[in-house]
């Protein structure tokens, strides 16, 4: 079956858009169409013309005519023909020479950097495209016919299954299903919390923190005000202290980017805060299967699952072009994020809903899992090698999870190290960026270098350019 539909496209011929303008006969116009499509580039050298009979079905005119404009044309030497063959457009008809437009620079008018160190990214080239291809081969064998229709806002509930028994299992969170919404990503989960507003007032950040993420609340109207940050964690204790607040937003296992998990005592004290005060804790997940030298922390949400909304995503475990993330919602909340969410529009690709649903129940997931994890520790050890050997004066925090440590710099060095950095062709973040500008926390200065980033043939380049703009001892 499939040779014969080949041998009908064969003779078929390939779509052609051809505009037929200006005076004189419907030959000259056709010509002069055929001329411009190759001049510009839309009929390449060695293209196939559809045969006379189908193109002039398709333009409404004799064939004749198209045989006439292919005849001239293979006289002018734009096309070709040979019996077998068809009417081809010849090689020596090369496009006319574009105007090559150059890539618009970095913000700040920098060039694209040689090295980059920045934090947020997995490896790029890691993505597990054997395993994803055969998941979306086996997941579109076996998905329903209403998978492709119109769908459920909330989420494909193969991936909301799959996930229930995943986060349970590795997270420790208490949820089925029906709990569970799926959505593009944190930022997006945000917009549904907030931009919808699901949940209202003022929201309580940590001293460090995600700008993006902050000035994605701040254009939807919500105020954010900061918890100090010490060596326990977020200082939760400070939500009492803010009576408007009634919701709070914490990075508990891995605490971004100064790094360190939440204090049990903190975690425990968060979530009495939100039941007294009716409220909830949002808790965004976004690193935490990537745990090196500690046991795993579980999720706060299993402390109570009605006041504490988790929050993650494929981002950093696979990739962030997938754009899919979750949220495990308290029962008073689904609705209303439903409500939001709306009936068509705001939905995650269902083709990728059920391959990732494929992969974490086929087991695959877990398997990437782990060889990230060994790789990342791995390059997280060189890390700390480099600068054991080149900057042993360097204090580097956040290491026992995650895919970014940070670097304690001597004060005051902090704009000029950066700065060294840009001169170097390095990308990295200077810990300024993350600070909350109304926050009373004593800043310090650092570095965010994030060693998931580059592919495994640059990272050894990446960490000698680190090594030689850090500041010397002081």
């Amino acid at each position: 079956m499939t040779g014969s539909w080949v041998n009908l496209a064969e003779r078929l011929g390939a779509d052609l858009h051809l505009e037929l303008v200006g005076a004189g006969s419907r030959r000259a116009a056709l010509a002069q169409a055929l001329r411009e499509a190759i001049q510009e580039g839309r009929l390449a050298a060695g293209a196939r013309l559809p045969p006379y009979r189908s193109l002039a079905a398709d333009l409404g005119i004799a064939r004749n005519t198209v045989a006439d404009a292919y005849a001239e044309l293979v006289a002018e030497g734009w096309l070709t023909a040979r019996q077998g063959s068809g009417t081809r457009v010849a090689e020596r008809a090369a496009p006319a020479r574009r105007v090559r437009v150059p890539k618009e620079p970095l913000s700040g008018g920098f060039a694209v950097p040689t090295h980059n160190l920045t934090q947020g990214p997995p490896d790029a080239s890691s993505f597990p495209r054997n395993a994803w291809s055969t998941a979306t081969r086996r997941a579109l064998t076996a998905a329903p016919h209403d998978a492709f229709g119109p769908g459920d806002p909330q989420g494909r509930i193969e991936l909301r299954t799959a996930l229930a028994d995943y986060l349970a299992r590795v997270r420790g969170v208490r949820a089925g299903p029906e709990r569970i919404v799926i959505c593009s990503g944190f930022s997006d989960a945000l917009r549904l919390l907030f931009g919808g507003g699901v949940l209202r007032g003022t929201l309580a950040v940590e001293a460090y923190g995600l700008a993006f993420h902050r000035a994605l609340l701040t254009a939807d109207g919500v105020r954010t005000v900061p918890l100090g940050l010490d060596e326990r964690g977020t200082r939760t204790d400070e939500l009492h202290g803010h009576r408007g607040v009634r919701s709070v937003l914490l990075t508990p296992a891995h605490q971004f980017p100064v790094g360190g998990p939440l204090d049990p005592g903190r975690r425990n004290e968060a979530v009495d805060w939100a039941r007294a005060r009716g409220g909830v804790v949002i808790e965004d997940d976004y690193d935490g299967e990537f745990r090196y030298d500690r046991e795993p922390v579980g999720a706060v949400q299993a402390l109570d699952p009605e006041h504490v909304l988790y929050v993650g995503s494929a981002s950093k475990s696979v990739s962030p072009a997938l754009r899919l993330g979750w949220m495990v919602l308290p029962e008073h909340l689904l609705g209303p994020v439903l409500a939001v969410k709306g009936q068509r529009e705001r939905w995650t690709g269902v083709v990728d809903q059920l391959t990732f649903a494929d992969l974490i129940a086929s087991g695959a997931h877990d398997r990437h899992i782990r060889k990230m994890r060994q790789r990342y520790r791995d390059r997280r050890n060189r890390l700390l090698a480099a600068l054991a050997v080149h900057a042993p004066h360097i204090e580097v925090t956040g290491i026992a999870a995650g895919l970014h440590a940070v670097l304690r710099l001597p004060p005051g060095t902090e704009a000029a190290t950066v700065a060294a950095a840009t001169r170097l062709g390095l990308a990295l973040d200077g810990l300024v960026g993350f600070r909350h500008p109304d926050t009373q926390a004593v800043p310090f200065d650092g570095l965010v270098v994030g060693y998931a980033t580059p592919p495994d043939h640059a990272y050894a380049a990446a960490l000698e350019a680190l090594c030689r703009i850090l500041p010397p001892p002081p």
